[in-house]
């Protein structure tokens, strides 16, 4: 069964293909990506979309999507791009997984820009943060009491005003430098570079590749039995 993941910023492909190793790892997708691959001899039956292009090439569209669907190929969101094509299909039967997809299904995210970020286009390395990460690690600082409700707010707001490709939670501090008291800014900005700082959108990559993984396996074909004669 042939497999085909467009992920990018979110996870690296050699990363990715840990998790999902017979899939096929092509980088962010963007409008005409699908029906190229619906249109080769071999087209896959299943699709998983993690990352996807935004301002420097039109994003893939619903349509395109119900397309490949209505060929019966089964299709998978999260993350990014995934998590909104999977929150406005998902009732025709495209699979959302993970956080933020539950977040734009449900209407607690609304806004493109909270997933939208921009990368190098060789390493596809993020060169910013996407505002749904900074939100969950927010909550998890809250949690972990290491910021107080009103800075939480304080520097959502911040990170919330500044321009997409400039927003960064170092960027969001420095905004915040003289406003929030030293010492919180100061554990904010440990927290947040450390390893227990929560990656929303790598995350959801990981769990929608480990769902394609787990989907599969009724479809592997089972070996023969051996027969004794």
């Amino acid at each position: 069964m042939r497999t085909v993941v467009f992920v990018g910023p979110s996870l690296p492909h050699k990363e990715a293909a840990s998790h999902l190793p017979d899939a096929e790892f092509l980088p962010p997708i963007e409008r005409g990506d699908i029906d190229s691959l619906m249109a080769q001899e071999q087209p896959p039956q299943r699709i998983g979309i993690i990352d996807g292009k935004f301002l420097q090439s039109f994003s893939i569209s619903p349509k395109e999507i119900l397309r490949a669907m209505d060929r019966r190929v089964r299709v998978y969101g999260s993350s990014s791009m995934g998590a909104l094509r999977a929150a406005e299909l998902d009732v025709h039967g495209m699979t959302g997984v993970g956080t933020v997809y539950s977040r734009y299904a449900s209407g607690a995210l609304e806004d493109d820009d909270e997933v939208a970020i921009t990368f190098d286009d060789e390493s596809l390395r993020p060169v910013c943060e996407p505002m749904v990460n900074i939100r969950v690690a927010m909550e998890a600082a809250l949690r972990r009491r290491v910021v107080s409700k009103e800075n939480a707010e304080l520097f959502l707001k911040t990170a919330k005003s500044l321009y997409f490709p400039q927003r960064t939670s170092a960027a969001t501090l420095h905004h915040l430098k003289g406003t929030m008291p030293e010492p919180e800014r100061q554990r904010l900005s440990d927290y947040l570079r450390s390893p227990e700082a929560p990656d929303a959108k790598r995350a959801d990559a990981v769990a929608l590749l480990t769902r394609m993984r787990q989907d599969a396996a009724p479809y592997e074909a089972v070996p023969a039995p051996e027969v004794a004669w």
